[in-house]
């Protein structure tokens, strides 16, 4: 791996961090040299997640949090911090999408549930390992948003909203703590084979509908995302802040 990209010394901590996305992700940070932190609500891959992050030679470190649940966010960042005295990479990747349909069908319910984990949940936690990155004299925040906060799908709704917020929160905060020595930046997938997206890419007519409207012709990969990330959080985009890096397959064109 070419020097700008290594990672040694590094403390990361990304949320919803053992499946999918955010797995892929950890792993990337890992292998660039980072000890790595995850959070996530179950806690059945914890297990097989310590085993492959310890092949890779460093220290991982799994935690049980909602990250919808404010009382869990101080918590989280204080195992962290009690575990490896400091937090150099945070990436905000745990996400909730329980509705697929207009925003007119949407409910209270529903719109408190997503924008708590969505936006609020990262919001705070941004600020709780924002503090910490400033003690420090430095860090870097990833946040991964959606296509969806940017262009948009009437049938994705509230979840769209929650992250264009989050791409809004990106900006603000790298305009903000800049001078800190803060980087933040933001990382926007469309469909990626996950779990969360089988019920699109596991259906042939979802599957032929996401080729036909991405100019790539193909679904994207955990991997592909965590490329991105990876990039954001190493010194190979040193003078990149404030932006959103798009990982569509051209579906999106900024």
């Amino acid at each position: 791996m070419a020097e700008q990209y290594r990672l040694e010394g590094k403390v990361a901590l990304v949320t919803g961090g053992t499946r999918g996305i955010g797995r892929a992700i950890a792993l990337k940070l890992a292998q660039a040299g980072a000890d790595v932190a995850v959070c996530a609500k179950r806690t059945e891959t914890f297990e097989e997640f310590r085993a492959e992050v310890g092949k890779l030679g460093r220290k991982p470190l799994t935690l049980q949090a909602d990250v919808g649940v404010m009382e869990d966010i101080d918590k989280l960042v204080d195992q962290v911090k009690a575990e490896f005295g400091r937090i150099d990479i945070l990436v905000n990747n745990a996400a909730v999408s329980p509705f697929y349909g207009p925003v007119s069908e949407a409910t209270e319910r529903l719109w408190d549930k997503i924008m708590s984990v969505n936006l609020k949940g990262p919001f705070f936690l941004c600020l709780a390992v924002g503090k910490l990155m400033k003690e420090q004299g430095g860090g870097n925040i990833i946040n991964i948003a959606s296509i969806g906060g940017i262009k948009p799908d009437p049938n994705l709704a509230v979840y769209a909203i929650s992250k264009a917020g989050m791409i809004m929160m990106t900006k603000m905060l790298a305009t903000e703590w800049g001078k800190q020595n803060i980087r933040v930046n933001a990382v926007a997938p469309s469909f990626i084979r996950t779990r969360f997206s089988r019920p699109i890419w596991d259906n042939p007519e979802g599957r032929q509908k996401v080729y036909e409207e991405t100019p790539l012709g193909r679904v994207g990969e955990p991997e592909e995302v965590a490329e991105a990330v990876l990039f954001l959080a190493s010194d190979a985009s040193s003078y990149v802040s404030g932006a959103t890096l798009v990982v569509s397959g051209g579906i999106v064109v900024q």
